[in-house]
């Protein structure tokens, strides 16, 4: 099993265009444990600072991340978070396949019985982790990480998958998977003549099985490709929602800034005006001061005239009586 990490760098944690890619791997793990709703708000502020640093193929490989389904996502928390109990998994799916491979009965039927007593034991944890990170699991998505598990166990490919905790989608199980007991061995023919040659019909007979099996192999196989591009197509459109969402919210809260700004200078421009319509207030008065200040001033110097030829007629009046 691949450790976290070492698929992307050589042992020094560089990738071919020399960036470090330690840096990446963390920001994906981070990612993968973040509940889906705030997924692609963190991929993004991630790319964007992995391009501001210069790390263009970090930000590439941030961008590219996909947003996963709560019940994968359930299911890496609980590979990032139990990291005891997901060792001990990992190990009763590898002696599970053993003994499904050597037709080991008994231990099968014994080790099936656990695989179904720890597999509902993680489903809980997992439904309880994504509780406490503010996120319910429906029956639904409780089933999707329970298949998932059963996956792990019957897989090595899933086992891998889950291991490094960014899975985008829940697992399903090969439907060859033992379901409790082995498979009987089959008997060992006892020595006997060589069979005579198979008559001309008989070998056609074959050849008509063989073909119509090789039609049906592939089949299985296209059917599992366009089951690929299918489930690829649905991931693509649960992440092409969420943008849009994630968008709207943004949109909305711009909508709340600008209406805030737009009351604020509506408040600035009422109180613009109303300091205009003050200043000509005040320009008035002061015009009408000003008049009123040179009618005084003009009335003054008449008085003073006036005061000084009457104090003139005094004198004169004043001299002649003496």
């Amino acid at each position: 099993m691949q450790r976290k990490g070492g698929r992307h760098g050589d042992a020094g944690g560089q990738d071919s265009g020399g960036q470090d890619s330690g840096a990446a791997e963390q920001v994906l793990d981070e990612l993968y444990a973040t509940p889906p709703s705030a997924f692609v708000s963190r991929r993004e502020e991630h790319a964007a600072a992995a391009r501001t640093a210069g790390r263009k193929e970090d930000a590439r490989r941030i961008h590219a991340a996909r947003r996963p389904t709560l019940a994968a996502w359930a299911a890496n928390l609980l590979a990032h978070s139990r990291a005891e109990e997901t060792r001990k998994f990992l190990e009763l799916g590898q002696a599970l396949r053993e003994a499904h491979r050597t037709l080991d009965a008994a231990g099968l039927k014994d080790l099936s019985a656990q695989r179904r007593r720890i597999v509902a034991a993680l489903t809980r944890q997992a439904a309880q982790l994504a509780g406490e990170a503010g996120q319910r699991l429906s029956p639904s998505a409780q089933r999707e990480v329970e298949s998932t598990l059963r996956a792990v166990l019957a897989d090595p490919d899933a086992a891998d998958r889950w291991a490094e905790g960014r899975l985008e989608a829940a697992l399903t199980p090969p439907s060859a998977f033992p379901s409790g007991t082995a498979p009987a061995a089959p008997a060992r023919p006892e020595p006997g003549p060589q069979p005579r040659p198979k008559s001309r019909g008989a070998a056609s007979g074959t050849r008509a099985k063989d073909e119509l099996a090789e039609r049906r192999r592939k089949q299985r196989e296209e059917l599992e490709r366009a089951e690929q591009e299918a489930e690829r197509a649905a991931r693509q459109l649960r992440d092409a929602r969420a943008e849009e969402a994630d968008a709207q919210e943004s949109l909305r809260r711009a909508d709340d800034e600008l209406g805030r700004v737009r009351e604020t200078v509506a408040t600035a421009e009422e109180r613009l005006r109303a300091a205009h319509e003050d200043l000509d207030r005040a320009e008035r008065e002061r015009r009408e001061a000003e008049e009123r200040g040179r009618t005084a001033a003009d009335a003054l110097a008449d008085a003073e005239r006036d005061a000084r030829a009457s104090a003139r007629r005094v004198d004169r009046l004043t001299g002649r009586g003496r």
